[in-house]
């Protein structure tokens, strides 16, 4: 009998190893995806291209694909387009009263919602494949023909980017964590090496001096803990459970209380945030170098790491998808009911409608102050960044996305071993029972 409960648990652990192995066999793909180039393209005058314009909004492009941009492969435009149609459904389904009620048909509406996301990538997928293509072939890299380039780079950008799509769904089902989140930091994680790197070489070279790279290591380091410090605060909002009847015996109430994170929408809106801002910017600057039309130059300009109207939009688009996706995700009039059917109340405020506006005002107030935080991490290097003239770009929405992501995994992890765990407990527990009679 031993020896069943501990190959139970052993298994157990091994659907564990399943998945993890997936997980990095998928990250695997998707980062020798990154190194496949388009075809068409001289790959050295690429690289010196990226080189003297390496930085603002290629910069960040470059980050979220993981190098893919600076190489010109098939996952360039990475996964920004699928995530630019999620907000654009998740935005359409709050206001239009069709979409609104396929959300509330539950799992067969919600594969119709992913339907029309999926459409939406593609749209888009293509018109940014288009953009790229566009800026490309004016830089005079292209050695072949444009009818010939302009296809099989389309072709090649829309594949791939529906590509990583479906590896991040895969993830979500078959590994752990968010697919599309562990997409987007695993492209992070492998720019770092490259970022110290020519940290280094530029400090070497004299283009920046050794206390300021000192201080930007100190700086990524003292944001990182902060980030981890705020990340794993919590808003304890106490319940009691009133005294129950169970058969013959009275049970007494018991205190305990409801977790609410301060920030509850996670990485989710300087993703989205960026997504929106980036999408125009690039379509500006490509189609601006194309036809060499100033006003989309300028306006292109705004958009750029720094200034002041990229610094104000960005803080505005942060501060609305926090309120937006806390609201998609948390109902405090379902869960004030949640409350009142379970026979539990906030001390202090009558079940029902009282609890529902107490625990809304609550969030509303974490939300507040979760924005702002969310919206000074990654807006704080960026000023930085251009302050000190950093040759380089240092973003610390890329910083937020990797400790957030990464703590988030690590709980994860945790908790599928923890019911795991609890499962084999009881099964142990009732095969025991069992032997007794």
């Amino acid at each position: 009998m031993a020896n069943q409960q501990s190959a139970t648990g052993l298994a157990k652990f091994g659907d564990l190893k399943n998945r993890l192995l997936f997980l990095l066999g998928a990250l695997l793909v998707f980062r020798i995806g990154a190194h496949i180039p388009v075809p068409g393209v001289d790959a050295a005058a690429l690289a010196k291209l990226y080189e003297s314009a390496g930085g603002g909004i290629l910069g960040m492009l470059n980050m979220f694909s993981g190098g893919s941009l600076e190489r010109f492969s098939i996952f360039a435009i990475g996964i920004m387009p699928y995530i630019s149609a999620s907000i654009i459904v998740q935005l359409a389904s709050e206001m239009v009263p069709s979409l609104k009620a396929l959300k509330k048909e539950g799992e067969a509406g919600k594969r119709v919602l992913t339907k029309y996301t999926r459409y939406g990538t593609v749209l888009l997928a293509t018109l940014q494949s288009f953009g790229a293509a566009a800026f490309v072939y004016q830089q005079g890299v292209v050695v072949s023909s444009q009818v010939e380039f302009f296809a099989s780079t389309v072709i090649c950008l829309v594949t791939g980017t529906m590509f990583l799509m479906w590896l991040g769904e895969q993830i979500t089902e078959r590994g752990i964590g968010n697919g599309i989140s562990l997409i987007i930091t695993a492209g992070i994680a492998a720019s770092m090496p490259s970022g110290i790197g020519r940290l280094l070489t530029l400090t070497s070279q004299g283009s920046i001096s050794y206390l300021m790279a000192l201080a930007i290591i100190v700086g990524a380091l003292a944001l990182i803990y902060a980030v981890v410090y705020i990340e794993t605060a919590q808003r304890k909002v106490p319940v009691q459970y009133a005294k129950r009847q169970v058969g013959n015996r009275l049970m007494q109430g018991q205190s305990t209380h409801m977790p609410f994170k301060l920030n509850m929408a996670g990485v989710i809106p300087p993703i989205f945030a960026s997504s929106i801002i980036l999408f125009p910017s690039t379509l500006l600057s490509w189609f601006g170098a194309a036809n060499h039309d100033g006003w989309l130059q300028r306006m292109a300009g705004y958009l750029q790491h720094g200034q002041p109207v990229y610094i104000l939009l960005f803080a505005t688009t942060i501060i609305f998808f926090c309120y937006f996706y806390t609201a998609l995700v948390f109902s405090p009039r379902e869960m004030a009911e949640n409350l009142k059917k379970s026979g539990a109340f906030v001390p202090g405020i009558r079940p029902g409608e009282q609890t529902s506006r107490y625990l809304e005002k609550v969030v509303l107030r974490l939300t507040f102050w979760g924005a702002i935080y969310i919206a000074i991490v990654c807006l704080i290097p960026e000023i930085l960044t251009s302050a000190l003239n950093v040759p380089f770009y240092l973003g610390g929405t890329s910083l937020l996305i990797l400790v957030v992501v990464t703590i988030d995994f690590r709980t994860q992890i945790a908790s599928y071993m923890m019911s795991h765990q609890y499962e084999h407990l009881m099964k142990r527990s009732a095969m025991k029972s069992l032997s007794r009679r």
